[in-house]
């Protein structure tokens, strides 16, 4: 199975409480994060194990829509959402750390594929790399929102 990451973190000048609020809030996620540009939910309200949207975003300059769930949640540190298309598997751990200024968010990114062939194997190994950039890139801009929408509010 080939399976590729990227792992990016930022320093919010916010309690990880109010960190935590922005991104388990899915209703609201259009609103507070750039790249995203609707989210449909699909099962259940809230945020807890099992619920379901479908989140989409902008990339490359064009809308790309997966249906994700919720597959772990350790309110206020940690939670992964997951999503599958064909034959690949993402996870997105979002990890919530007291820090000396407020939090220090983590989302580490991760995809893997259990296809076969060389081919893919192939493909996995050139494109992934330029993947992994993107997301990247599109997760550092998730960062910067989080931390603006969770920066705007009232300490407590």
């Amino acid at each position: 199975m080939a399976t590729i990451a990227v792992h990016v973190k930022r320093e919010i000048l916010a309690e990880p409480a109010a960190v935590w609020r922005i991104i388990t809030d899915l209703d609201r996620a259009s609103t507070v994060m750039t790249n995203i540009v609707k989210v449909e939910r699909l099962e259940g309200s809230g945020y807890e194990v099992g619920v379901r949207w479908r989140e989409t975003r902008r990339i490359f300059g064009k809308e790309e829509t997966e249906e994700m769930w919720v597959a772990a949640v350790d309110e206020p540190r940690t939670t992964t959402v997951a999503a599958r298309s064909g034959s690949t598997s993402y996870t997105t751990v979002f990890r919530c750390e007291p820090s000396s200024l407020g939090t220090t968010l983590h989302v580490d990114f991760a995809a893997a594929d259990s296809g076969q062939g060389v081919g893919k194997r192939l493909a996995w190994a050139v494109l992934g790399r330029v993947g992994m950039k993107a997301t990247e890139k599109a997760l550092v801009q998730d960062l910067d929102d989080i931390a603006k929408a969770a920066e705007a509010r009232p300490r407590r």
